[in-house]
């Protein structure tokens, strides 16, 4: 039978997502937990790969296994053997037509980042920084015009592996949290959704986001570099440290929870882990 899992991780300690020889990533530390408590080797596919140090809160993952096991008893069985960060939160048996990639129709990341001129040590590693005060409102003008179908080649990393640099970017929504009376110190809350991300999309997107928000470049500026379609011409690679995988969505035929539905809405992102 084919099962669905949603699964939580905090990515700081691995690298990424997608196995390696080290052993030191998500998907070798979930095989080898499933495999323990199916007591035979289990193979995963994702939803979307993440990056090294970067978080998600709800990753759909799915695996064909002959072991007769209860979803209740694969999310708590595995999740003896799972490292802490690391846990199932949910599993659901699915029909063979299901793939957690192909039948995605959409996918969602926020990014946090806080905003003080002191750099963060109890949330290290779980969120982005940036010292200097940020201009919501230019942020939100130059994020609108990333929304609907383009060519997101200026976003891509080099290593990309897509066919295409075209997507549909759905909405960005970004929010300021204060954090006390102190006007230098909120947070920030930047939502993505998009029928699918290029690698590296949002933390390019954000570095952009971050340089008008400081009042280094316009608005305008974002239009100019979303048209050259040139790597070369937008800002660094944002910090991987404050990205996180919501999660993708599904046609609700399939039955997964309703935080994994588009018809739903999908979950309301709810803070870090």
């Amino acid at each position: 039978m084919r099962i669905a899992l949603g699964v939580r991780y905090n990515g700081h300690a691995y690298q990424g997502w997608q196995s390696q020889l080290s052993g030191r990533t998500v998907q070798d530390k979930l095989e080898a937990a499933l495999a323990r408590f199916a007591d035979r080797p289990v193979s995963t596919l994702c939803a979307g790969r993440t990056d090294a140090g970067v978080h998600a809160l709800m990753q759909v993952v799915h695996f064909d296994t002959d072991a007769e096991r209860t979803p209740f008893s694969w999310v708590r069985g595995t999740n003896r053997y799972l490292p802490d960060d690391i846990a199932i939160q949910w599993a659901v048996p699915v029909p063979d037509a299901f793939h957690c990639r192909a039948s995605a129709l959409a996918r969602r990341y926020v990014y946090v980042l806080s905003q003080s001129p002191v750099r963060p040590s109890l949330d290290a590693g779980r969120v982005g920084w940036s010292m200097r005060r940020l201009d919501g409102d230019a942020m939100r003008a130059a994020a609108a015009m990333l929304v609907g179908q383009h060519d997101f080649s200026s976003f891509r990393a080099s290593a990309c592996q897509a066919k295409s640099p075209v997507k549909t970017i759905r909405r960005i929504v970004v929010t300021r949290l204060a954090e006390g009376p102190d006007e230098e110190r909120c947070r920030w809350h930047f939502e993505f959704e998009a029928d699918a991300f290029l690698h590296h999309m949002i933390r390019n997107i954000m570095g952009c986001l971050v340089r008008i928000g400081h009042g280094d470049e316009s608005v305008e500026w974002m239009a100019e570099v979303l048209a050259a379609r040139s790597r070369k011409v937008a800002a660094p690679t944002f910090s991987a440290d404050g990205l996180y995988f919501l999660g993708p969505l599904y046609d609700a035929a399939w039955k997964l929870p309703a935080e994994a539905t588009l018809q739903a809405g999908g979950a309301a992102y709810d803070g870090p882990p």
